[in-house]
Order: structure tokens, then sequence, then C-alpha cells
């Protein structure tokens, strides 16, 4: 598409014949980055669509008792230090990011007064710094201000390797971050940067400043949040309950509506739903997606509420592990320092990319909330590689594995080398992922691979604490069933977590994601080259290559897109579901039917 095309476009959203979304979505088609796309919309005169429901009540509160389901409970409550949605959809009831991404994937002030851009001056034509407009008196909920020190200072905290903040390799190309003006912060970046938009929930500075470093873990405020949002920290039981009132200070007049929140953690995603559609008992359940869709169908028929899905870059897969999960080396295993005893080897790799029936799990399984497919990145568009394909079949895994040289014993288990094909399998407690198991041992099995099945409460298996050894980061089995969320509306966040500067490990408290272990200098150079690459469709290219590379390397076997979905009453209003950000993203604006 040339730029006669695009101005073509752009006249036809100006006169109402294509929407802002439709444009978005073409340009995010084309390998744009959203901030680059709504820079196109703005330059043009096109005004930013309002995203907002409604004018504000006439006053805050009065709203009662709003009730959520989380059943894969949080346990910490320090957005910077999370590694997984359970604690930072927590979190998001206290703590606020500078920008949301809505529903349209058009950036949405929150705590900056503007989008940086161009044309406001806020983005530098070689795209090296942005600069941020704070909104004014915005306080903290003990009453201090929010500044531009407490956004440097998240900077600061979170790039500090001692920290352990999982966030440390989003920094990574930042080379400092300046407080021009108690309301206007300016990140300075090494190189040109098209994908501009580093920080996410900001914690303040006066009560995070003297647990910098190594002391990050001590911070009592990890588990008593004290934030700029809607609602104020009463009182949490990690993995049970969490309990907040409204905040009476909060910077959006007239907002919130409801006086208190109470989220409820534990149980399971099909209790959770049917709670909300058939009971009736509590308001919102998020993450229902673990539900099969058959048995939400029949829950939804209890006429108390519906289920909201939407698509994003939620991409389900197999994770295989390339370090060896059953030797310790300076007291971890899955350690760098060794290699898997059969992962590594291509027969075996391939034979387990052949023996996941994608077409069943979605036929008999997720129904409406998944999508086939054979790529990592399987969105947007543009960033979908056409160079992979996935096929089910059980001969040519077993074919394989023969000239591998993997033979069969007495009981029908493959060995090579005196080494037994026999691999653990692990995943979070849901209905879904213990089905997808089963369907990947059965056929594993005709294939001559031994296959044990674990599960770990999600509490446990998404936790934070770098003493838990059943997390997902520690990885301390061969195999392992995961959903990663990509987020924002680019995969650049994403495709990170395979670089060789994100391993998990002893030394960062396992608060990084490349959990494979998995190094490949030709990977980190095509990344390196995505950060700076202005061009989008070159842009595209390196991350379709990235992708490519991953899964034809073996190290992942994709499985499908999921949705997010959510159980929402019938009662509530304004609740705009969001594949690219946070169940609570735009709590201030929720209400209840009178």
């Amino acid at each position: 598409m040339g730029e006669g095309d695009i101005r073509q476009l752009l006249r036809h959203v100006r006169a109402g014949r294509l929407s802002r979304r439709g444009f978005v979505r073409t340009m995010l088609g084309l390998g744009l980055t959203v901030p680059l796309a709504a820079e196109m919309l703005a330059s043009a005169g096109i005004a930013r669509a309002q995203t907002r429901p409604g004018p504000a009540p006439a006053k805050r509160g009065g709203g009662g008792a709003l009730k959520a389901l989380w059943w894969d409970a949080p346990n910490l409550l320090n957005p910077v230090l999370a590694v997984g949605l359970k604690d930072w959809n927590a979190g998001s009831l206290f703590y606020e990011p500078l920008v949301y991404f809505d529903p349209q994937a058009n950036l949405v002030p929150v705590l900056a007064r503007e989008v940086p851009s161009i044309t406001n001056g806020g983005v530098a034509k070689d795209g090296t710094s942005v600069t941020w407009h704070l909104k004014h008196d915005v306080q903290w909920h003990d009453g201090k201000p929010f500044t531009a020190q407490d956004v440097v200072f998240n900077w600061e905290y979170a790039a500090d390797p001692a920290t352990g903040a999982p966030a440390v390799g989003v920094y990574r190309n930042v080379k400092h971050v300046e407080a021009i003006d108690p309301h206007t912060v300016k990140f300075v970046f090494t190189q040109p940067t098209p994908y501009w938009l580093m920080t996410g929930a900001l914690i303040p500075r006066h009560v995070f400043e003297s647990y910098r470093g190594a002391k990050s873990r001590e911070a009592p405020n990890n588990l008593k949040p004290i934030g700029t949002g809607p609602y104020r920290f009463v009182d949490f039981k990690p993995g049970d309950l969490l309990k907040a009132v409204i905040n009476p200070s909060y910077h959006v007049p007239g907002r919130p509506f409801f006086d208190t929140v109470e989220v409820k953690g534990g149980g399971d995603a099909a209790s959770a739903a049917r709670a909300v559609l058939q009971t009736g008992e509590y308001d919102y359940a998020a993450e229902v997606g673990g539900v099969e869709d058959d048995v939400l169908k029949r829950l939804e028929q209890g006429g108390k509420g519906t289920v909201r899905i939407a698509f994003g870059g939620r991409i389900n897969h197999v994770q295989l592990n390339q370090s060896d999960p059953w030797t310790e080396v300076d007291g971890e295993r899955s350690s760098v320092k060794t290699v898997h005893p059969f992962l590594t080897d291509p027969a075996v790799r391939g034979a387990l990319a052949l023996l996941v029936d994608r077409s069943g799990i979605q036929e008999q399984i997720l129904g409406r909330n998944g999508q086939v497919t054979a790529n990592f990145v399987s969105a947007p568009e543009r960033f979908r590689s056409k160079n992979t394909r996935w096929e089910f079949n059980v001969d040519k895994a077993n074919q394989l594995l023969d000239a591998g040289g993997w033979t069969r014993g007495a009981d029908g288990v493959r060995t090579r080398d005196g080494k037994r094909l026999k691999m653990v399998l692990q995943a979070a407690t849901n209905s879904v992922a213990q089905k997808i198991q089963a369907v990947i041992k059965q056929a594993a099995a005709k294939a001559g691979i031994e296959i044990e099945l674990k599960t770990v409460t999600p509490s446990s298996f998404y936790s934070s604490d770098p003493a838990n050894p059943d997390t997902y980061t520690h990885f301390y089995a061969d195999l392992q069933l995961m959903t990663y969320v990509m987020g924002p509306p680019d995969p650049e966040r994403l495709m990170r977590v395979f670089t060789s500067w994100e391993i998990a490990s002893k030394q960062n408290n396992w608060q990084k994601f490349n959990v494979w272990r998995w190094r490949n200098e030709e990977y980190d150079r095509l990344y390196k080259a995505g950060e700076t690459e202005m061009d989008p469709v070159k842009r595209a290219a390196l991350f379709i290559r990235m992708n490519d590379l991953v899964v034809q390397n073996g190290i992942v076997v994709p499985i499908m897109l999921l949705a997010k979905a959510a159980a929402v009453s019938n009662g509530l209003r304004g609740v705009e579901h969001n594949a690219f950000e946070l169940d609570f993203w735009n709590l201030p604006f929720w209400s209840r039917e009178a």
C-alpha cells in the first residue's frame, strides 16, 4: 500500500466511510505500531474517538458493593514485581498507568494529560525520545502528590537488576528518564524506538524508595498498595480475599460508582462462571476461558449474565525446556548451565509438534474461545507468518523417532543411549488445561513417549515468590502448557521472552520470562533490529522471522489463539471487554442498572 492509498483511507475516515478502528487495524496489518497509526490520524486532523461511556454521575459513589471472582487468586499487589495476570488485575484496583489501550487499540490517557505524538511535540521525529505531560492535582491514596519524580522512580526501580522486576527488559534501551518539571517527564532512548510506550502501572516513590534493589521483596506495601486508582486498600488475604473502598479523592470527577469492591480468589473457573451466569451471586468473573465452551453455553441459559470474549494475542502453547529440570547446579534446577537430555534433539521436538490434535481441542473443548494456529504470533495480521504449518500425524511422529534412533522397549516406551522418553507435562489447574494435557498424553503414547501429567494450583503456578519451586518461571518439568498474553497490539514485548537476556534464573529471582533457557544469536540480532526499525514493512518481516525461528526450532508448539473471556452480570453497565488490557482497565466507568 502506497502513500496515495493511505491518504485515501484517511479521507474515508474523515468522511465517515471508514471508522478509526478500521483504519488502525489496516495500519497494524501493514506492520505499523499503534502509536504511529494514531499519529497519522492526528496529523490528518481526525479527532480521537470517544471511548468513555456517557456523562459522569452527579456524584461519585452510591453504587453499593461490586463483587468479583478471580479463581486464579492473587497473592502479590506490587504490579512491578508481579509475573501473572492474577496479580496485575488485582493491583489495577489501586495502581494506574500513564495510558491504556482501549478495545479499538487507541491509546487513552489515564495519568497522562494527553497521548504524546509528533504533532503535539511529545514524540521526537527521529524516535529517540518521548515526553509525557502529566495530569495535575492527582494524589496518591495517602494524600501525597503524584509527580514526574514518581515516573522517574519507576524507571529507576524496575531497571535496577537487583530489584528483580520482570519489566527490566522493557527499559533496556532507555538512556535516561528526566523530570522536566513536576508534571513533565522525558524518556530518552539509546536508539530510534518505534514502540515507545515503556511504563505500566506506576508505584509511588515515597513509599517504595527505601525498598529499591535487593530489598524489593521486603516492602510491606507489596501487600498493602498505595496508588492513584479509583479504590483504596482495605484488607488482603493472599490467595483468598481482597477488599477495597472508594477513593474519595479520585482524579476523575464523579467516578467511580461502586462504594466497595471485593475480589474473591480460589475455586475454579467453572464455579466462578456459575456464580455470575447461573446463580447471580457475583457481578463479574475473570478468565473463564478455562471452562469448556459447551459448559459456558449451558450456564448462560441461567439468564443472569453473559460470556464476553475478545481476541488479541493470547497464545496457548506447549513449552519445551531446553535445560535439565532434574539436575541441580549451584542451587537451581533447569539451570542455563545444563542441557536437556533429549528435548534438544530435533527428532523429539519434531515428533511432539506432530502429536497435538489442535482441531480436536478446538472443536471438542474450546469452541468459540479458540482459533487454531501454527504461529506464536498470530495477531495483528501483518505479523502472522505464512511460512508455518501445523499437522496432527502420529505416523509421521513415529517415523521421525525411528529415524532418530529412538527404539521401543518391551513396554512400548522409546529409549536411546540409555535415556527413556519419559516427560513431565505440567500446567495450572483448570478443566480445559487438564483436558488438553490428556489429549497430548494420549497421542504421545501412540508414538512411544510416556508423559506424566502434573497440575499446580494457579496461585502457586503464577506466583512471583522466588522460593516457590512450582512457578512456571522456575519450570521444573520437561514440558509446560502455558498461555502467554501479548497485551498491547504489537508483538515487541511478547517476543522479548525468547531473547537471551530474558532467561529466568536464580540470579534474577526467576523474575524473567525466557523460561525455556533458550539462547540463539540470530534471534537476538533480529530482536535488536526490530526494536529500532522504523520502516513498518521491514519491522513486520523481522518479527515474522523471529516467530519462524522459535516455531521451526521446536522450542514451542503453538496450539490455539485464545480469547479473553469473562462472565459479566446482566446488570452491569459500562464494562468494555478489552483484549489488550486488564479486566479492570475502565472500572471507574462501570455502573449498575437501576
